[in-house]
């Protein structure tokens, strides 16, 4: 997120989703109001992300989204398996710092698993 009041709203949701993972009471209202705020950072991908994360949420109540990838000897990736409130935690931090070059790199991959998942 580019703002403060992003950043806040943001690092609120990452404690509560710490605390109780995908549990966590008003966590798709969460999201929905960080989209708005994403929208008016003018961040397409993350305003995308937060979308697609609320709807995989809502739809299978949640977050088992194989984001997070390693690489063999090979150079063949296959998916990590994470717990849903990690998951989830990780790419909400992510999206604290979504303008680094990295961290955008993987928000990317879980914006093409959640699409796989939903669509």
């Amino acid at each position: 997120m580019k703002t403060e009041v992003g950043n806040q709203k943001l690092e609120a949701l990452i404690k509560k989703v710490d605390k109780s993972g995908v549990a966590t009471k008003g966590l798709v209202d969460d999201l929905k109001d960080l989209r708005v705020v994403a929208k008016e950072e003018e961040d397409p991908l993350v305003t995308k992300v937060l979308r697609l994360m609320y709807e995989f949420i809502e739809e299978n109540k949640t977050f088992a989204v194989e984001g997070q990838y390693d690489e063999d000897e090979e150079g063949n990736e296959y998916p990590l398996e994470v717990e849903d409130g990690e998951n989830l935690s990780y790419l909400l931090n992510l999206l604290l710092r979504a303008d680094h070059k990295i961290n955008r790199e993987e928000i990317k991959d879980y914006r093409t698993s959640l699409k796989r998942a939903l669509y």
